[in-house]
């Protein structure tokens, strides 16, 4: 069952979204990241690569489409409020669920202290009938189901990190995007213009901004609740 729902976080609270690709938390769940800072969360982004592999004609290669993609992200992620974004520079296309990357996100984790943490469902092969996902968010949510728990709430874990001053830390709630099988929906019917306003900042992914929107209206006109508005879906996992 999927429920509609109201989070009632308190003000302040922390979310931190981690995910593979610069464009993936705009697309993913871009509408829902709108929502949250205008309740007054504190919302922001960790991705593990910087998407130089996404290349289209007439955009460099390598490591200069790489940092453009960077300041594109950044851009995309003002637009909804968002400002602090990081990166933490893993090779696009080719992610693994090593211990050095579960390690690394266990150490973003216990620095930024969120209440909620969000990634992308590593159960999720496919979307509808016509998409296959990407390894890399299907990698890049099971580095962070691994880090989350029980990594980042258990000091037996990653010893070094206490040589850091990280020790572990209370984490409420996991939410997946992209989930095979959601049991809650956000309204963010208003923020359907947020969101593609967002999204038009990846320009180095878009080759064509018109039909990119046309598409999008047609895409949304597909997947529209039977009330006629847009929700965005997730797996809803509380700890406590």
């Amino acid at each position: 069952m999927v429920d509609t729902i109201d989070e009632n976080w308190p003000k302040g609270t922390k979310i931190l979204v981690i995910l593979a690709h610069p464009d993936d938390p705009e697309f993913f769940m871009g509408g829902t990241i709108a929502r949250w800072v205008d309740k007054g969360y504190s919302v922001q982004y960790c991705l593990l690569t910087k998407g130089e592999k996404g290349i289209n004609p007439g955009f460099p290669e390598g490591e200069a489409l790489a940092a453009l993609r960077v300041d594109e992200q950044r851009a995309a992620a003002a637009v909804l409020g968002v400002e602090n974004v990081q990166f933490l520079d893993y090779a696009d296309g080719y992610l693994e669920a090593g211990l050095d990357k579960r390690l690394a996100v266990t150490r973003v984790i216990r620095r930024e202290k969120p209440n909620v943490v969000v990634s992308s469902d590593p159960q999720c092969y496919y979307i509808a009938d016509s998409y296959l996902n990407h390894p890399d968010h299907r990698t890049a949510g099971q580095i962070v189901v691994d880090s989350v728990f029980p990594a980042a709430i258990n000091n037996a874990f990653f010893p070094e990190l206490l040589e850091e001053g990280l020790s572990a830390i209370d984490i409420s709630e996991l939410w997946l995007s992209l989930p095979q099988t959601p049991n809650v929906r956000l309204d963010v019917d208003i923020y359907w213009e947020r969101r593609l306003n967002a999204l038009l900042n990846h320009k180095s992914q878009i080759i064509d901004a018109e039909k990119f929107l046309t598409r999008m209206q047609t895409n949304k006109a597909n997947i529209l609740a039977e009330d006629g508005r847009y929700y965005e879906f997730f797996r809803r996992i509380k700890f406590n």
